[in-house]
């Protein structure tokens, strides 16, 4: 049975640090292989890693088998895991890189995809910073046609501009912990956060108007995040 981790904490904490303190019973009671803890684990984060995973390569078997590799990792190391950041920041990177590993698996395995922008992981100088318009992909109104296109579209451009968009847009994570989960550094999320946006914008505007342009500004975007909405 799941338990729940949750403490009486002093009301001058802030929001942050409760989580932390939450967190920290858990890994302990993890690490102590106490009953329910494993359980709880996975009731928190299935959902989110499963959406992630969905997201990064698109296809929901391929999502379920990482899914299994993530918790079996966490399982086995979790004895080891020393705080440095935060459960979620760990889990997450967890996953990136099991995703990643699924996608080269299935590349050798299956045709590979052309994404609609070349990428050059971990290399700083390849990865030429664009100015931000302001307007993201992420602002115009969605309705569920316009999700499916979205979600079309996040397929179509390049996996690393995917996982840091998913990562700063769907989880809404700091610039600092897409960093720490991409183990890449501040500038190259944040070139990858701004290419993957113009790319995605390119997609939408020839989607929707490929003779004209498209207003992208409209309002805010619903994922579906929720369990019920998982593909």
């Amino acid at each position: 049975m799941a338990i729940n981790y949750s403490l009486n904490l002093n009301a001058s904490l802030t929001s942050e640090e409760q989580a932390a303190l939450e967190d920290q019973a858990l890994i302990s009671a993890l690490q102590r292989a106490e009953a329910g803890a494993y359980e709880t684990l996975i009731q928190r984060f299935q959902a989110p890693v499963y959406n992630l995973a969905w997201r990064l390569l698109d296809n929901p078997a391929d999502a379920g088998d990482v899914v299994q590799e993530v918790f079996l990792k966490v399982f086995r190391n979790v004895g080891s895991f020393r705080g440095d950041s935060s459960l979620r920041t760990w889990i997450y990177r967890i996953a990136v890189n099991e995703s990643h590993n699924k996608r080269r698996w299935l590349f050798r395995h299956r045709k590979g995809e052309t994404g609609i922008e070349d990428v050059y992981p971990g290399d700083d100088n390849r990865e030429a910073p664009l100015v931000d318009s302001g307007e993201t992909p992420f602002d115009f109104t969605m309705n569920h046609e316009a999700q499916l296109l979205l979600e079309e579209g996040l397929a179509a451009i390049s996996p690393a501009f995917r996982a840091a968009l998913v990562l700063r847009e769907v989880e809404e994570l700091s610039y600092e912990e897409i960093a720490t989960i991409l183990e890449i550094s501040m500038g190259t999320v944040k070139s990858r956060i701004v290419r993957g946006r113009e790319a995605l914008r390119c997609y939408l505007a020839n989607r929707l108007n490929p003779v004209g342009s498209m207003n992208l500004a409209q309002g805010p975007v619903k994922w579906g995040l929720e369990t019920g909405n998982v593909k």
